[in-house]
């Protein structure tokens, strides 16, 4: 008689927030997915439904409310995880019937709580996990986190209280997760933590043996800008070169010594820089470090040894105590930086920030007027910018094909160097070639640019 193997539990997931929460949502589904379980794309097809909550903003807590809300009328088996886990009281107290509530990166009590809810059977028939893990982003880009946590206290922000002082992963183990992800497909690594730049400063930059087939025993040190080094020399399958970007980097001084990496393309020329603001007085009562004139002169010398350096960064407008006149000088240091990408949010009060307690409060109506000004300010420094690159040949990846027209023709949806995905602009590329494939990075003659994208054809 034949063996009959049961169908496999599935689960569902709705992953919110930033991308670490996004790469915590796919470790629990890898975990998940090792141990038995299938993904359900939908609410009626899941036994039980994970909810990846974001808990930074008030608007995002309330965004994950409602996601939790949904999930519990389409399904009704939820179980809730992320950085609004910690407020287990506050869910509760909506959804009384959720099956559970974890908080931030805990993996172990999230997959302990799918087992609770809807058990897995176990067996030698039993499909393995894909070596690079499951992911929720395309194949040919991947987040690569490094650490968790952050030493910082800046007063608008709680991330140190949902998830703890900074922690680094070993670097060797990164640099293996990394080797995994090529091999599997990706041709972009994204890294990411709350602050890229003080990794390793908790294990005392701790050298590691890299065993990897592209490390072969060589010792790695548990710090930034060796990390980066060692990226810059994987390579692909073909042997190809892969695109590193580096995020939620601190302009700390050793930044320095990554830009001649980007003048060489052994990674990215890109850096995503928190700046949060310029003026002085809003930078001491958000606890952050007043050196903006210092910086300025960093960016200019960054530029000179690495001209193709794309900066983005995001800055927060009326900002408890914010004047006209900090704001004026925000606008000011923007002219002269003359960042690439630029977002902005209006200040929010967070539920446990030190900065709910700061007076000078700042009206609604104001700060609306002052994010229309930034980002008319920000988009037309962009458009500038991207205007001088009409009639350059840029290296491009492209992340979608479309169908062929009525004359057959193919267009494609790229990014270049300068843009990170789903946060910066597009390239469009008429006419590709039709063997061309998502992932594939190619050269592009740009034709033509707006305020934030790019539009061309793909060279030869």
């Amino acid at each position: 008689m034949a063996t009959q193997i049961p169908s496999p539990p599935k689960v569902g997931m709705v992953s919110l927030g930033c991308p670490k929460a996004l790469v915590d949502s796919e470790r629990i589904l890898t975990q998940l997915r090792s141990d038995g379980y299938d993904m359900s794309a939908d609410y009626a097809g899941a036994d039980v439904v994970l909810v990846n909550t974001c808990g930074f903003l008030d608007s995002a807590k309330e965004e994950s409310l409602e996601a939790i809300g949904e999930a519990m009328a389409e399904n009704g088996r939820v179980i809730v995880t992320g950085c609004m886990g910690n407020e287990a009281d506050v869910i509760m107290k909506r959804f009384p019937d959720v099956l559970a509530v974890t908080g931030a990166h805990q993996y172990e009590d999230v997959v302990t709580a799918v087992h609770a809810a809807a058990p897995a059977a176990r067996g030698a028939f039993v499909d393995l996990v894909p070596e690079a893990g499951l992911k929720l982003t395309p194949r040919h880009y991947s987040y690569l986190k490094i650490s968790e946590g952050c030493n910082h206290r800046c007063s608008f922000c709680i991330i140190p209280s949902l998830r703890g002082d900074l922690v680094s992963r070993r670097p060797d183990a990164i640099l293996r997760e990394a080797e995994k992800l090529v091999e599997a497909g990706t041709r972009e690594l994204l890294v990411i933590s709350q602050d890229t730049s003080a990794y390793g400063v908790d294990i005392r930059h701790q050298s590691r043996q890299w065993n990897g087939p592209t490390g072969q025993g060589r010792e790695v040190r548990a710090h930034m800008t060796d990390l980066a080094a060692a990226l810059g020399a994987l390579r692909t399958p073909e042997g190809q070169g892969v695109w590193t970007r580096l995020h939620y980097v601190y302009p700390y001084p050793h930044v320095d010594k990554v830009i001649p990496l980007m003048a060489e393309r052994k990674i990215t020329p890109y850096l995503d820089i928190p700046f949060q603001h310029a003026a002085p007085n809003v930078l001491k009562r958000m606890k952050r470090p007043a050196n903006e004139a210092k910086v300025l002169q960093r960016v200019k010398s960054w530029r000179d040894i690495c001209p193709d350096l794309t900066i983005r960064s995001t800055f927060v407008v009326g900002f408890p105590g914010e004047t006209e006149d900090d704001f004026q000088y925000l606008l000011d240091w923007l002219e002269e930086a003359q960042l690439d990408r630029v977002g902005a949010f209006r200040f929010e009060p967070v539920e446990g920030a030190a900065a709910n307690a700061l007076d000078g409060a700042v009206p609604d109506e104001v700060k609306e007027e002052r994010y229309q000004r930034i980002m008319d300010v920000t988009a037309r420094i962009s458009a500038a910018k991207l205007q001088a690159k009409v009639g350059r040949t840029l290296p491009v990846i492209i992340d979608d094909i479309g169908e062929p027209d009525e004359d057959g023709d193919i267009g494609a949806t790229a990014r270049s160097e300068a843009d990170a995905p789903e946060i910066d602009g597009n390239v469009f590329l008429r006419n590709v070639r039709a063997d061309l494939a998502v992932g594939d990075i190619v050269d592009a003659v740009i034709e033509d640019a707006d305020d934030h994208d790019l539009f061309g054809v793909a060279a030869g």
